[in-house]
């Protein structure tokens, strides 16, 4: 393969091609598709390494039909769309030869195995160090608790790590003898990728801009992403010392606060921020003129709410209590569409609680081109969201269905390491592919 330039010359000659454009990514462990597919859908090479056996996140649904099946998972699809695939026996003497080959040809290598997984087998980081491999340039390690560290060994779950990392104790209920609710799809995951993905994004620009010397190692814990990721949770202690407590349908805080989440006469929800209180005395008088319109203001013209407007946070809060109930009241005589086009026109943070499927379908995310159709194998159609930032006169990445399992390992290991085409059927019936 040609060498590659710095990162920086690759913006400045792409001409209008995706940014990571000549970036080549190689992926391996399951931990590790998010970030990957999060720099495919902006135009990262990211070749996606399995076992002969497929990985195990094929084997988790759903499932078009609920009919389990290698090449079925929809989960599988969303997180590895955008990617080449083929496969390797890291536990194999060939399939890890072919392991270093295919390092070397790439910038980065994704690794989420889990710690210590491939450093075992002599196909890590450590490896990469020791035998003076010629690449990559980045190593990302994505593991649950880090590289070093007394928890560097523990096992871990998604439950575990928003549990432990914090998030888990602002979500659920304001009754508080109810547990605590995890939320759901991985998030942890997901965190965990999207920090992988700035560090790996610092670590190429520093290298093209000459900071680093490199190689660079990113060690990315998923602990510490989710740790890094609780809102308001952390600052409110770190300050004030104070406990953000859990509130149904809303965001946690230190005290009590209004309800958000009010029924419309059509059997819908908004979510109505603040409890309907507006953030300033301008928008109140709108918002009391609306509801004028339908008799149902009641006493909130009285001086005492639009003083609240300006109260500090732990003042007011009858008042603010009070306004919210009025709001709620007023919400139940509108339709959702009602409320929602109404508050918006005010500037009010009003919005509607849709189920999934409705933002397919959405005005505005249809203007914006936000999904794009892909045919699952088999001949299913499927819907996957296009990477949401736009760089001006740079073309988008439409998404593509993920990789058959070894798709690609003809294109990759002959055409671009130049193994003999003849030597590939020995190497898949050694095991080693």
């Amino acid at each position: 393969m040609s060498e590659r330039p710095p990162l920086p010359e690759f913006a400045a000659s792409l001409d209008g091609a995706p940014i990571l454009d000549r970036v080549r990514i190689v992926e391996v462990g399951d931990l590790g598709e998010v970030a990957g597919r999060l720099l495919a859908d902006v135009g990262a090479d990211v070749i996606r390494v399995e076992p002969p056996s497929g990985t195990d996140s094929r084997h988790i649904g759903p499932y078009p039909g609920d009919e389990p099946g290698i090449e079925t998972s929809l989960r599988f699809a969303a997180h590895n769309a955008n990617k080449r695939g083929v496969t390797l026996d890291l536990e194999h003497a060939e399939g890890r030869a072919l392991w270093r080959r295919l390092c070397e040809s790439a910038d980065v290598v994704i690794d989420g195995s889990g710690h210590g997984v491939l450093d075992g087998l002599g196909a890590g980081w450590e490896a990469r160090l020791a035998d003076g491999w010629a690449g990559p340039r980045v190593w990302c390690s994505i593991t649950p608790f880090g590289r070093e560290g007394p928890w560097a060994d523990w096992a871990s779950s998604d439950l575990v790590q928003l549990a432990l990392g914090g998030p888990m104790m602002s979500t659920g209920y304001t009754d508080h003898d109810l547990p605590p609710i995890r939320g759901g799809f991985d998030h942890s995951y997901w965190i965990g990728g999207e920090y992988a993905v700035v560090g790996i994004l610092g670590a190429l620009f520093g290298l093209g801009a000459g900071a680093v010397e490199g190689p660079e190692l990113v060690d990315m814990a998923i602990h510490d992403a989710v740790s890094a990721t609780t809102e308001g949770a952390f600052p409110s202690w770190e300050y004030r010392r104070e406990i953000n407590q859990r509130a149904t349908g809303r965001h946690s805080a230190p005290g009590p606060t209004p309800e958000i989440q009010f029924p419309t006469v059509d059997g819908r929800h908004m979510n109505v921020i603040g409890g309907g209180q507006p953030r300033s005395a301008r928008y109140l008088d709108d918002m009391l003129e609306w509801m004028d319109r339908y008799d149902a203001a009641e006493d909130l013209r009285e001086p005492r709410y639009r003083a609240a407007i300006f109260a500090a946070r732990n003042e007011a809060e009858e008042e603010r209590q009070r306004f919210s109930e009025v709001t709620k009241r007023f919400v139940a005589m509108l339709t959702t569409e009602e409320a929602y086009r109404g508050g918006q026109g005010m500037h009010l943070p009003w919005g509607i609680v849709r189920r999934p499927e409705e933002n397919l379908d959405d005005p505005h995310w249809t203007d914006r081109d936000s999904f794009a159709p892909i045919e699952l194998p088999g001949g299913q159609q499927a819907r996957l969201p296009i990477a949401p930032y736009r760089f001006e006169g740079v073309e988008r990445v439409r998404p593509c269905r993920a990789p058959l399992l070894g798709e690609h390992n003809h294109a990759v290991y002959h055409e671009e390491l130049g193994v003999p085409a003849e030597d590939l059927p020995g190497l898949a019936e050694r095991g080693a592919i």
